[in-house]
């Protein structure tokens, strides 16, 4: 048997967002996380953000354009709110299918749709965002919110996304990014730095995932470097949007007709 003090202790949350960990520590680290936090994310997301989220995802939900009557996709939909908001612009004949690696947050996402009166519409699956297991060319628009710096392999989520996509129709990520004036950064860093992770582990209970947060924001590419990764997928049109000076961002991109 091997002694208890020779056993590694589980990957912290920097570790994590910087990337010091193989990509199957990466994946358990993120679903066990996102399993722990569940019941207290959405509370958790309205005081770090002072409630701004809520307007960034509206901002993304229109940008997907999804035509009334039309179905979308919501990956890595977490507790719904994307999905949701997706399923009123679709209009009562919308459908919308929310994906996410966690049973937990997929739990809460249906409490709150029945809540909304949404059932019917938005339905919820566990899922990968890198093998959707999903029919080619199927959804006339899709989102991810806050999920794609998530996954192990985002360029093959990205892929992924686009082989499920109609030709002509939208990918909007949201996503945290770069502020691009320095003081705004500098700003935006000892926040994310300090009270956050504080207001993180104090309201969710759960010790670092508030350090994954700003640890893997740094180790996202910026505007630019994410709007080359869309285009190298095969999205066309790919542009992004900043939000509050680029502490957010929403890119958008569309699926050619033919892909390469």
């Amino acid at each position: 048997m091997t002694p208890p003090d020779t056993v590694a202790p589980p990957p912290s949350g920097e570790r994590v967002g910087r990337g010091q960990v193989s990509e199957d520590e990466k994946a358990r680290y993120i679903r066990r996380m996102f399993g722990a936090i569940a019941p207290r994310y959405d509370l958790i997301n309205l005081l770090i953000s002072a409630g701004l989220h809520q307007g960034w995802k509206r901002v993304a939900a229109a940008l997907v354009q999804v035509p009334p009557g039309g179905l979308a996709v919501d990956i890595c939909c977490g507790t719904g709110d994307l999905a949701l908001l997706l399923a009123r612009r679709a209009g009562p004949e919308g459908r919308v299918l929310g994906v996410d690696i966690s049973e937990e947050m997929l739990a809460v996402a249906r409490r709150k749709t029945v809540a909304a009166g949404l059932e019917a519409r938005v339905k919820f699956t566990l899922g990968n965002a890198e093998a959707l297991g999903l029919p080619d060319a199927a959804f006339d628009g899709a989102t991810v919110g806050f999920g794609m710096r998530n996954t192990v392999h985002p360029d093959a989520a990205l892929r992924e996304i686009l082989r499920v996509l109609r030709p002509g129709s939208r990918l909007a990520v949201l996503e945290f990014s770069r502020p691009r004036n320095l003081f705004v950064r500098g700003l935006y860093d000892g926040y994310s730095y300090t009270l956050m992770p504080w207001v993180g582990r104090l309201v969710s209970r759960h010790l670092d995932a508030y350090l994954y947060l700003p640890t893997s924001i740094r180790a996202w590419p910026d505007q630019e470097g994410f709007a080359g990764m869309m285009a190298q997928a095969g999205f066309a049109q790919v542009r992004y949007r900043n939000l509050l000076g680029g502490v957010a961002a929403v890119h958008t991109g569309v699926r050619p007709s033919a892909l390469r």
